[in-house]
Formats: C-alpha cells, structure tokens, sequence
C-alpha cells in the first residue's frame, strides 16, 4: 500500500509542483482566470476604437496570439480577456503597477523604456516625422523655424522635438497633446503648424482625415527607425519568454505575413482606407528574425 501511495505522488508532484511555482503575470493570470490588455484609441492601425466600438488593430491581433500561448501553457478552457484604454502618458505606469497585463499598441522600444518596462519582439519599424498642411510648405526640420508644433504627450516624439528645437535653436513652441487625434486636429484648425510623430501613424491619420490631398509628411525625419513591441511588465522573465516564443512563431509563420498585409495593405475599417505599406526588407528581415532590441543600428 505504501509503495502504492508512494508511485502515485511521483506520478502527480510534478504537475503541483508546475502549478505551485507560477510566479508574476502568469500566476495572476491563473488565480484571476483573466488576461488585461492596454489598447489605445486612435493609433490606426495598430490599436484603436471603430465605429461599433470595438477595439481592433494591428497590434491586437499580435497580443491575442499571445493571449493564445497564455491559455494553452496555463491549460485553461476559458480566459476572459478584458480591455483597458490607455493613453501615450499612462500605458507605462499602467504596466509596472499591474493594471494591463499586455500594452498592445504604437509603443516605442528604446533603452531609456527598458528601464521601467519589458517588450516582446519588434512588430513595426517608424520614423519621427511630421505632418503639415501642403500650402504652408514645410518639408525639411529647419523649415519650422519659429512655428508652433504639436506632438503627443508621453511619446518618444515630443522629446525629439523639445531636443531639436534646443540643438538647432529652431525657436519653435512646442504644445503636447493628449492623443494623436488631438494633435492632429491642431494642426487642421491650423492653431499648429505640424504634427510630429511616427511616420506611419501620420500616414493613417492623413488618410483618415476629410481631405487628405491638403496634407504632405516631412522630408526630413527626426530619428532613425524606431523599434514597435508588445509592452510587458520587466522582471517577469517566464511571461516574456512565453510572449517571444508566441510572437516569433506568429512573425515567421503566412498567418504573420497575412496578418500584416490586413492591415498595411488592404482596406481597413471603419473607412475602408488603404494605407498602402508594403513590408520593406527591414521588416523582412524583423519578421524572418525576431528580435527585442531597442538599439535602432540592429535593424
């Protein structure tokens, strides 16, 4: 009978001992049976709201594969999966207190974030550029002399503005926005001359806007490309590594491929745009090769 009683807790210690060692996200994941993405409202097409106000984007597609990964490693028949709006100046904070499990938008990746927070691998490369009305022709950075900007607040953009206009004495008046749809809309009412952000979220917003041959994006941009990741909270090395593995798999895999032409080169809600991006061979090479980096030279 002991022998008996002995094999039969050899046979069931491991899977205790699996369950009794979660830490971090996953532990909290498991014991709530929910998941908590950050979305954002207006970042087309990455995170935002369409007109029957569902949460869609880019982005979102890539953290529900990773919601995916979450429910069959846990091995839960059910994970609720709620959503929390987050801004530029909160998906941070909001992260590192345990409020979003995942940040699923149009966040930069940079060494100053890393910091504070962890990301999963690259999904987008941008560039700080801005937008502007073509009548007032405005192409190169120096061409703002003396004007006032717009840019969002908590973004890696308002800083490279503020940076700028210190480095070139560019004398400009720099306004921060609470979210891009904000910023832009400055600069249709022309109380801004240009709006600077990353390239591929002026694009949308030009092509989202009601006249979008009114609007032109700079020349000249502010940095080099810049890395997108799934934001996570830092220290959590079991629920990173989950995240990478599924986001990999998803890059190199045609749904990966598919997925992105959804979204960069095919008619998106609510308007049916086409923001017409085709993959580059940066992107080529960030999907056939995954990677974390927030070093701008790794790409």
């Amino acid at each position: 009978m002991k022998k008996l009683a002995f094999a039969v807790a050899l046979l069931v210690t491991p899977g205790l001992a699996s369950a009794q060692t979660l830490t971090g996200t996953l532990k909290k994941i498991k014991e709530t049976g929910s998941i908590t993405l950050g979305h954002r409202e207006s970042s087309v097409p990455f995170s935002y709201i369409d007109d029957k106000a569902k949460v869609i984007g880019y982005a979102m597609d890539i953290c529900m594969k990773i919601v995916d990964a979450v429910k069959a490693e846990l091995k839960m028949d059910k994970l609720e999966v709620k959503l929390v709006p987050v801004t530029s100046a909160t998906r941070i904070p909001l992260i590192a207190n345990g409020t979003i499990d995942l940040e699923c938008g149009s966040t930069t990746n940079n060494a100053e974030r890393q910091k504070q927070v962890a990301y999963t691998n690259t999904h987008f490369l941008t560039a700080s550029a801005f937008v502007s009305k073509k009548a007032n022709n405005l192409k190169k950075i120096d061409d703002l002399k003396g004007k006032t900007v717009v840019s969002t607040a908590g973004t890696t953009n308002i800083k490279q503005v503020v940076e700028a206009n210190a480095a070139r004495n560019l004398g400009l008046t720099v306004i921060p926005a609470k979210d891009h749809a904000e910023a832009f809309l400055l600069v249709e009412l022309d109380r801004a001359a240009a709006f600077v952000m990353d390239d591929i979220l002026l694009a949308s917003l030009v092509a989202s806007s009601r006249d979008p041959s009114l609007y032109q994006l700079s020349d000249e941009a502010f940095s080099l490309p810049e890395p997108y990741g799934i934001m996570l909270r830092k220290d959590d090395a079991p629920f990173k590594a989950l995240a990478d593995k599924a986001t990999a798999a998803f890059y190199r895999s045609a749904e990966g491929m598919q997925t992105y032409a959804k979204w960069f080169q095919s008619p998106i809600p609510p308007k049916g745009l086409n923001l017409n991006v085709p993959m580059n061979e940066k992107m080529k090479k960030v999907f056939s090769n995954p990677t974390d980096s927030p070093d701008p030279a790794a790409y």
